[in-house]
C-alpha cells in the first residue's frame, strides 16, 4: 500500500512563506518512521526535527514542498483564492507531483493499485475543501482521498509531511534573515523578537516583502504608527 501525506507549516506567521509538503511512503516506510520517533513537527525540538527532515527525506520513495509566498497569502497574483483555496491548490500540485512520479519500492507493488492520500484538513468545512481540491486533481480513479483534522497528530506520514514543510520554512526564514542582514524571531506574532521588529523596522522593510501586511498584527501597527503621527501634530 502506498500513501501519500500532506501538511503545511507557516499558516499563521506574520512575516515569511507558508509550506505545504508532501511525502510518499509504502507500509514497510511507515513501520520505519514510527520507530524514528516521527510525530507533529510542533512536538519536536530543532535538532531532532532536522535529524528527522534528514532521515524522511532519505528513507521515502519521493517527498515534494510547495511555498507559497507573501505576496500570495495577501491576496496577490493568486487569482482572488482566500487561503484556504490556495493551500487546497498546493496540495493537488503535491499530489499530481507525487503520484506521477512513483518510485516502486517492491516488484509486487503495482502502479495500478489505488494510492491513500491523507491530507491535514485547513477548513472547518472538510466536505466542501475536499471537493474544491479534488477539482485540480489529476488521475484521481487511482487515488484514495481523506482529509482530516489533525491528521498529522493521527497518522505517521503526516508528521513525516509536517517535518518537511516545518524544515523547509525555516530554511525559508533563515535565508531572509542572511538576505536582509536581521534577526525578526520566528516570524510568529506571539514571538516577542518578532514583534519588537516590526514596532521598530517595519518601515524599513515595508518594501522588502517578507511582511503579511493582511494579518492583524500589521494593519494594527500600521494604525497606531498613523495614529502617532497624528497627536503629534
Amino acid at each position: 500500500m502506498l500513501t501519500i501525506g500532506i501538511d503545511d507549516a507557516g499558516r499563521g506567521p506574520v512575516i515569511g512563506p507558508m509550506i505545504l509538503a508532501g511525502v510518499l511512503v509504502s507500509s514497510d516506510i511507515e513501520k520505519e518512521f514510527v520507530k524514528l520517533g516521527v510525530r507533529d513537527s510542533k512536538t519536536l525540538l530543532p535538532k531532532k526535527r532536522e535529524k528527522l527532515a534528514e532521515e524522511i527525506k532519505a528513507k521515502s520513495l519521493a517527498h515534494y514542498a510547495v511555498i507559497i509566498p507573501v505576496r500570495e497569502i495577501d491576496g496577490e497574483d493568486n487569482n482572488n483564492l482566500n487561503l484556504n483555496q490556495r493551500e487546497a491548490v498546493a496540495a493537488a500540485q503535491i499530489i499530481n507531483k507525487l503520484s506521477k512520479n512513483i518510485k516502486l519500492e517492491k516488484q509486487s507493488e503495482k502502479p495500478s493499485e489505488k494510492i491513500k492520500v491523507i491530507i491535514d484538513c485547513p477548513s472547518v468545512n472538510i466536505p466542501s475543501w475536499k471537493t474544491y481540491l479534488e477539482g485540480f486533481v489529476m488521475g484521481k480513479t487511482n487515488l484514495k482521498i481523506v482529509c482530516e483534522h489533525k491528521a498529522d497528530i493521527n497518522h505517521v506520514v503526516v508528521s513525516a509531511a509536517s517535518i518537511i514543510a516545518k524544515s523547509t520554512r525555516e530554511a525559508e526564514i533563515k535565508k531572509m534573515k542572511k538576505e536582509l542582514g536581521v534577526d525578526f524571531g520566528s516570524g510568529y506574532s506571539a514571538d516577542p523578537i518578532t514583534r519588537r521588529f516590526i514596532y521598530d523596522s517595519y518601515d524599513k522593510y515595508k518594501d522588502k516583502g517578507i511582511f503579511r501586511e493582511s494579518w492583524d498584527t500589521i494593519k494594527k501597527h500600521k494604525s497606531r504608527k498613523s495614529q502617532k503621527r497624528l497627536f503629534s501634530l
